[in-house]
């Protein structure tokens, strides 16, 4: 009985003691997987930047690791399953076509926690987030029409997805309102990131009489191109998911930006906390996932105040970009008045008043 207790002495003694350190709770493992290189700038690049600031922001409490250059379908999945059973507890899927592949893997780690980007289906453990793209997109189309002196913007679009959609709706409604007669043309890829296509687009959209150019793909490439016509012919460019300035330091109008370090800090809290739940997130201007940035302060100024009134009013919920009577380029009317609803936004297939072009398959 003494020995026991000498024993519980001293192990209290050690305990106690200033050179011992009670064990650490594991830091949360998150795994990023990424459709493209990470590069510079681009998709990527700016999910990037968010999992750095995340990182920044919970320090040792996370451990993250990234997977570049993934393409969708089965090298997704190959990629998630094996990231699950490494051990990793969160993964961010950070592109449309990861969505199937990652409810698959979701299902065989029900203990694993996964968030998609631009999914339309949930499950108990896969939640899914976006940003109102189309909100930043409206103002874009705005300042495109302020700015081109030949009417014609140019648009170079990834896949034919309701995102993808919104944004080309928005940027027409917007181009229209400040210049009634103005065109969109759009040119599909069936890409996220194919920089030489991207590139192609961007030359054939100049060549049919656009002088801004605006795209939803993953690389540079679009404001490069905007920058080689820009002392020929005055191409200016508004940049997408990041500030392009870089690629285009003269072509550049302003830069459609993606800001998700808040929003990854969040999740990463909320599971470290044991308070993650699969509920859907889809935030805009006001939520600081997708501004209007990098304006160019050359521009005059009586532009850039009523560009800025236009953005506080968006960011205020006073300015809904789907809002009033809205029309299609077939001339069908598609809302009367009012605003359109989450759900028809969402599901949104077909292209606005303005538009040159249609929709692939259509």
């Amino acid at each position: 009985m003494h020995k026991n207790l000498a024993r519980a002495a001293a192990l209290a003694a050690a305990l106690l003691s200033p050179f011992h350190t009670p064990a650490q709770t594991p830091p949360l493992k998150l795994a990023f997987v990424y459709v493209s290189p990470v590069g510079e700038a681009g998709w990527s690049y700016q999910h990037d930047l968010g999992r750095r600031e995340m990182e920044r922001a919970l320090g040792a409490r996370v451990q993250t690791t990234v997977v570049e250059a993934v393409a969708e379908g089965a090298d997704s999945e190959r990629v998630m399953r094996d990231l699950a059973a490494q051990g990793y507890q969160l993964i961010f899927a950070t592109s449309f076509g990861y969505l199937e592949p990652a409810l698959r893997v979701a299902a065989e780690f029900p203990n694993v926690k996964f968030e998609h980007v631009g999914g339309y289906k949930t499950a108990a453990n896969l939640n899914t987030y976006n940003a109102r793209y189309y909100e930043a997109r409206y103002l874009a189309g705005w300042l495109a029409g302020k700015t081109s002196k030949s009417g014609i913007a140019g648009y170079v679009a990834g896949f034919p997805v309701p995102e993808v959609v919104q944004g080309i709706n928005a940027f027409a409604i917007g181009m229209r309102e400040a210049n009634p007669k103005a065109q969109l043309r759009v040119l599909w890829l069936n890409a996220w990131f194919d920089p030489a296509r991207e590139r192609e687009a961007a030359q054939t959209l100049i060549n049919q009489g656009a002088d801004v150019l605006t795209n939803h793909s993953g690389s540079p490439a679009v404001p490069q191109a905007a920058q080689a016509a820009f002392r020929d012919k005055g191409v200016r460019v508004i940049a997408y998911q990041s500030d392009m300035k870089a690629f285009a330091p003269d072509a550049q109008l302003a830069a459609v930006t993606h800001h998700w370090g808040g929003h990854y800090t969040l999740v990463a809290q909320s599971v470290l906390d044991g308070r993650w739940k699969a509920q859907p997130v889809w935030a805009g201007m006001k939520d600081g996932l997708v501004q209007l940035s990098a304006v160019d302060t050359s521009l005059p100024k009586e532009l850039r105040a009523q560009l800025e009134a236009r953005r506080q009013a968006v960011v205020a919920g006073k300015l809904k970009p789907f809002s009033g009577r809205l029309v299609d380029n077939a001339g069908t009317e598609r809302l009367p008045r009012g605003t359109l609803d989450d759900a028809a936004i969402a599901t949104m297939n077909w292209l606005a008043a303005g538009v040159v072009g249609s929709l692939p398959g259509q």
